[in-house]
């Protein structure tokens, strides 16, 4: 397990976020790297790294279309503001 963390502008300050990745190398020598708190959120590649940025990359789209599809994202709830 992993966590990585991003950085978001919220007010003018920079914010911090973490998202967890698991990774595990399966059976057949790939890696496996999946965001729990995301159903669906998983990625192979050949190595530990490739595995990561793959399934970084698909959390973030993910995300993205949440947002713009006017679904509840609980995991950015924090991480933007709109001021009145």
């Amino acid at each position: 397990m992993i966590r990585r963390r991003g950085t978001c502008l919220r007010g003018g300050l920079l914010h911090r976020f973490a998202v967890q990745i698991d990774v595990e190398r399966a059976d057949d020598g790939r890696w496996i790297a999946e965001v729990s708190a995301l159903p669906g959120a998983m990625a192979y590649g050949s190595t530990r790294a490739e595995a990561i940025r793959k399934v970084e990359a698909l959390a973030l789209r993910a995300l993205a279309d949440t947002i713009e599809h006017g679904e509840n994202a609980p995991e950015l709830a924090r991480a933007f503001t709109v001021e009145a």
